[in-house]
């Protein structure tokens, strides 16, 4: 039969950290608990009128005809794969990595080829533990609803290609917590809390009524900083139900220092701010950065 050229969406499910399980859990339980977990993936993947192509290791090739499907069979994944974990003791957990293409592929001899294939499998490269990855042209294919609950990463260099792409995370699991922060109403006045930003001659305040700011080399961004080491849109500092979160988005990291002496390095995840300090984007505090964005929590 002679291959045939179709639009699929192409995606990668992998179990992050398979190698350290078998070094925490023993070779026969850890066995047993990725063998779970693919087929957890796998039931899934039909569930959502998908097709495995091929398990490979510790990760699946799957295919989906819809951007739609596929998105939303990403998302079940990473919930269904949280039940592997039930009888699990102490602080052990399995996670995978998604990443995710929709683009014309080549089918042969049950198998997929082409350049949807390694656009995917590189998106699933860029995802840590817990996150779903794509390409901003799979974003443009998902309806209104989904599309809502991707952000923006980065647009990152990827092997293979000439000019830089973007990449978007699919959030499956933060925005449930961010709707009921917006949305719930409280009878019991409560201290409103306040995060001032303070970065060269600008000062930005976070607040109830300015909930999320972004800062990075963008001068469109809220705090465009000079740093060459910054991504376009680097990080997001969001108020979520009266916490101040940063999440960086980044290809080289965030550096954030607390006043109380404790360092933390950020890439592609999220931390509380409790208290006051400093953000650096891609230069650690070993490098003396210049471009040192300071933080002061207040309540008022």
């Amino acid at each position: 039969m002679a291959p045939k050229t179709t639009n699929l969406a192409i995606v990668f499910a992998d179990i992050a950290g398979s190698t350290k399980l078998y070094e925490i859990l023993g070779d026969q339980l850890a066995r047993e608990k990725v063998a779970e977990t693919l087929a957890t993936i796998t039931s899934v993947v039909q569930q959502f009128n998908g097709k495995v192509i091929k398990t490979i290791g510790d990760e699946v090739m799957c295919t989906f005809s819809t951007a739609e499907d596929a998105a939303t069979a990403c998302c079940e994944m990473h919930e269904s794969v949280e039940d592997v974990n039930n009888d699990l003791q102490g602080n052990t957990v399995i996670a995978i990595r998604v990443g995710m293409h929709f683009g014309p592929a080549i089918l042969e001899g049950g198998d997929v080829f082409g350049d949807a294939v390694n656009l995917a499998a590189r998106m699933t490269a860029q995802a840590k533990a817990d996150q779903i990855i794509l390409t901003a042209s799979t974003v443009d294919k998902l309806p209104p609803v989904l599309r809502a609950c991707t952000r923006f990463i980065d647009r990152a260099p990827i092997k293979g290609k000439q000019e830089e792409i973007d990449i978007y995370e699919l959030i499956w699991q933060e925005e449930d917590v961010t709707r009921m922060a917006t949305g719930m109403l409280s009878n019991n006045r409560k201290p409103e809390v306040k995060l001032h930003l303070r970065y060269r001659d600008l000062d930005v305040i976070i607040s109830k009524q300015r909930s999320s700011i972004i800062l990075g080399r963008s001068k469109d961004c809220d705090v465009p900083v000079r740093e060459k080491l910054a991504s376009r849109q680097h990080v997001r500092i969001e108020l979520r139900r009266d916490k101040f979160f940063i999440i960086d988005q980044s290809t080289n990291g965030t550096h954030v220092r607390m006043d109380s002496g404790e360092d933390a390095f950020l890439r592609r995840e999220e931390m509380p701010l409790n208290g006051n300090g400093q953000i650096s984007l891609g230069k650690s505090f070993i490098e003396g950065p210049t471009e040192v964005v300071d933080f002061v929590y207040e309540t008022s």
